[in-house]
């Protein structure tokens, strides 16, 4: 195990000073969050974050995420252009040396949390989820306090957005995820770097929107998408202990075929449409 923490970048009030600090932490995982999504991630740019940290006493062992493009989920006209841009991401990551990208499918919303600062009985704060608050959000004016992607478009292009999801169900998103992997994954391979695709999160539909990274059958049929070793899941023990703990068998079943694992997340409780966790501290397997 790699222990390892999340930094958000210079903007992050968490200092690198403090991170390594932190006993045991050697390593980083963070990301380029100030590009637009579906813009190119260039050496240099990538190559500055990797010196900041660095130059901190750390490691930059995994980037999450480069964001992937919408039209590439719904399988648009101009996918080709966005997913080569994201390949280029790939080669700048081999580049560098950094081994492991961990990324979503998931549409229009990343990780969604209706808390951001639920008081714990011992003072900490966590992210928290609940199937209840959620369905109070109203979309029409956008979704200023939910994590995402969605923070980034006015309430009418959040709304054209999931409009255009209406035609698209969970097959036609499992093809677009294929079309995706097949060109993604080789590049990957030639630079040596690991894809860890993020279980849906929270793994159930939300505002009306397909999600297929749901459970232990969905991680199965992922990596047989396209059969390497390169094309792995991120092990988000938040998701898997709280929803589908018969999902751990699979990063278990293909010895021949070992996939990159990410820990992304401790769970604080545990049941099924409501739960927190403490997302910073990431544990990564090497295997």
């Amino acid at each position: 195990m790699i222990p390892s923490f999340r930094w958000f970048g210079p903007a992050d009030p968490i200092p690198l000073a403090h991170i390594r600090q932190i006993p045991g932490v050697t390593d980083v995982v963070s990301a380029l969050y100030d590009l637009p999504v579906g813009d190119p991630w260039g050496r240099e740019r990538l190559g500055t974050l990797k010196a900041q940290i660095e130059d901190a006493g750390l490691r930059f062992a995994v980037v999450e995420s480069i964001p992937v493009h919408e039209n590439i989920k719904l399988g648009r006209r101009g996918r080709d252009r966005l997913i080569e841009n994201f390949c280029r991401g790939v080669c700048s990551m081999g580049e560098l040396g950094i081994p492991v990208l961990c990324y979503n499918f998931m549409p229009v919303f990343d990780w969604t949390r209706t808390d951001l600062a639920l008081r714990l009985p011992d003072g900490s704060t966590a992210l928290a989820y609940d199937d209840a608050a959620l369905a109070n959000v109203d979309l029409s004016h956008g979704a200023p306090d939910l994590p995402g992607w969605a923070t980034a478009y006015q309430p009418a292009e959040l709304q054209a957005l999931i409009a255009a999801y209406r035609e698209v169900d969970a097959e036609q998103l499992w093809d677009n995820l294929a079309y995706f992997l097949e060109r993604v994954v080789p590049v990957a391979r030639d630079a040596g770097v690991r894809l860890a695709i993020h279980p849906d999160d929270p793994p159930w539909p939300i505002f009306g929107l397909p999600r297929i990274i749901t459970n232990a059958a969905a991680l199965e049929r992922l990596v047989a998408l396209v059969d390497s070793p390169v094309n792995g899941v991120t092990f988000c023990t938040g998701i898997v202990a709280t929803c589908w703990s018969p999902a751990r068998a699979a990063f278990t079943r293909r010895p021949t075929h070992p996939r990159a694992a990410v820990s992304t997340c401790s769970p604080c409780c545990a049941p099924c449409g409501t739960w927190a966790s403490q997302d910073r501290c990431v544990p990564i397997t090497a295997a």
